[in-house]
């Protein structure tokens, strides 16, 4: 159940707002003034904070700067009377989700905190694509081996923000995802999210559907048409697969972007623009630089704030983790029980390969769903070419270990082998050794690189690092 905080210096508008909620089917708790309320943020974990602006002790904006400091992940909606709203205002730019004024209806604070939550959903969702962000000072946060509030943190400031997006990444790994939560959980949230396939628009036309054009401009220009750029002003404009727009397209979209203003084809009027541009790609720009076919100053003007999202082939430990989101989503849309899948299912699952990547994977557990009949997803639920593991066996490690003189090898087809002390049998010490050659041979198989290891090797990962850590192996002298 979700858990709400109604914090208000007026004990009856906290009264009438938190019946509104409960009757919703939330958990919630009221605090005073702004300190309380910080206070109990720190000692609780709340999912949504209502929160006047004007009370005494510590105010609402202090209170939320405060609380966005002790977890970006927690949404603020603040409560304010006619004359506070320039204060609500600053207090969205501070990182607040929006702004209520009052007296409160209980239909508009129902559908705010819906609108909410729903915004929160998209990056704990975002945070299963492991996205990589690249930000100004060459910090990096990587999005499941990160803590979820480092996410909403890094999501917070580069929605705060106008500044050009590009999302890298193969089909499937979630790009337009990323896109979404940066406007829904930005400033541009209540205006309009527009996407476009550069892919899927003949070059003839691609002038046309950006800038819109003057009715009689060309052959079947029939009337009027407003452009994507003017559609979406005030809001954000999502342009996948930007490394398909031709080389004379490229020039009029840098122009835009430098100038902020655009000619729709046909007219002798500039229109000024407002609209944060987030791109993406599956193409290989820099390569695509150097062959004369993509522009380097676009590049440039684009990569501003890049982000990387790996393909699922790179990162199967979180295999496990994204099927039980799908066995959740799933549950709540078929209203089963399922609680997991068999270990042999998903063995099989981390042994494919997922050209399809993220989006593969939620159509393969999607299709396990519907033939499931137990609340254990088995091997035969799964589709065919998930079943035919042998064309998707795991990946060999990518240096090998050489065969010394006096060790013992192992049973199968293995590059790793280890000594034994025939003359000294100790159980304990014996196994202590093998447990210790294992670990460094596995070690440098993968490269020092524990994801890997833990998921060659079929080690739990804390179990590894348990280990590592108890014979004193530094996993980066593997490296």
């Amino acid at each position: 159940m979700r858990k709400i905080l109604v914090v208000d210096d007026d004990s009856d508008l906290r009264t009438t707002v938190a019946s509104a909620l409960t009757e919703g089917q939330y958990q919630v708790d009221q605090a005073s003034d702004g300190e309380e309320a910080v206070n109990r943020v720190k000692a609780s974990q709340y999912d949504l904070v209502l929160m006047d602006v004007n009370m005494p002790r510590m105010t609402g904006i202090e209170a939320l700067k405060e609380i966005k400091a002790h977890d970006p992940s927690i949404m603020v909606i603040m409560l304010t009377a006619f004359s506070n709203v320039r204060d609500a205002v600053e207090a969205t730019r501070l990182g607040a989700y929006n702004y209520l004024e009052k007296p409160i209806k209980s239909d508009n604070l129902v559908y705010m905190i819906d609108l909410a939550f729903k915004s929160q959903n998209m990056v704990k969702t975002l945070s299963y694509s492991a996205p990589v962000f690249n930000l100004p000072g060459n910090h990096e946060f990587v999005g499941q081996s990160s803590e979820m509030k480092k996410i909403f943190s890094v999501i917070d400031r580069l929605a705060r923000v106008d500044t050009a997006v590009l999302i890298r990444g193969e089909s499937g790994t979630g790009k337009e995802l990323v896109a979404q939560s940066l406007h829904y959980n930005g400033p541009r949230k209540d205006n309009r999210f527009v996407a476009v396939n550069c892919s899927a628009i003949p070059e003839s036309l691609m002038e046309s559907e950006f800038f819109g054009h003057e009715k009689g401009a060309f052959t079947g220009a029939d009337s009027r048409k407003i452009g994507k750029f003017q559609y979406a002003e005030g809001g954000t404009l999502f342009l996948d697969e930007i490394g398909e727009i031709p080389p004379s397209m490229q020039v009029k979209l840098l122009r835009v972007l430098q100038e902020k203003k655009f000619t729709p084809v046909g007219s002798n009027r500039e229109i000024e623009m407002n609209v944060r541009i987030v791109a993406a790609t599956n193409r290989p720009l820099e390569i695509m630089i150097k062959e004369g076919t993509f522009r380097e100053d676009l590049f440039y003007r684009l990569n501003v704030l890049p982000i990387q999202l790996p393909p699922l082939r790179e990162r199967k430990n979180d295999i496990e983790a994204l099927s039980k989101y799908f066995i959740e989503r799933f549950n709540a849309r078929y209203k089963k029980n399922v609680k997991s899948l068999t270990d042999d299912a998903m063995n099989l699952l981390k042994s494919h390969k997922w050209p399809g990547n993220i989006r593969e994977l939620e159509n393969v557990m999607e299709h396990a769903f519907v033939l499931e009949p137990s609340d254990m997803i088995a091997v035969d639920s799964l589709p065919e070419k998930i079943r035919n593991a042998e064309h998707h066996v795991l990946e060999k490690p990518s240096a090998k270990i050489s065969i010394e003189d006096g060790l013992v090898p192992m049973d199968g087809d293995t590059s790793l082998s280890f000594k034994l002390n025939v003359e000294k049998f100790d159980f304990q010490a014996s196994k202590e050794e093998f447990e210790k050659q294992f670990l460094i041979g596995a070690l440098k198989a993968f490269k020092g690189k524990i994801n890997q290891t833990a998921l060659h090797a079929n080690i739990p990962k804390k179990t590894l690092l348990r280990k590592l850590e108890k014979y004193g192996i530094t996993a980066k002298d593997y490296n």
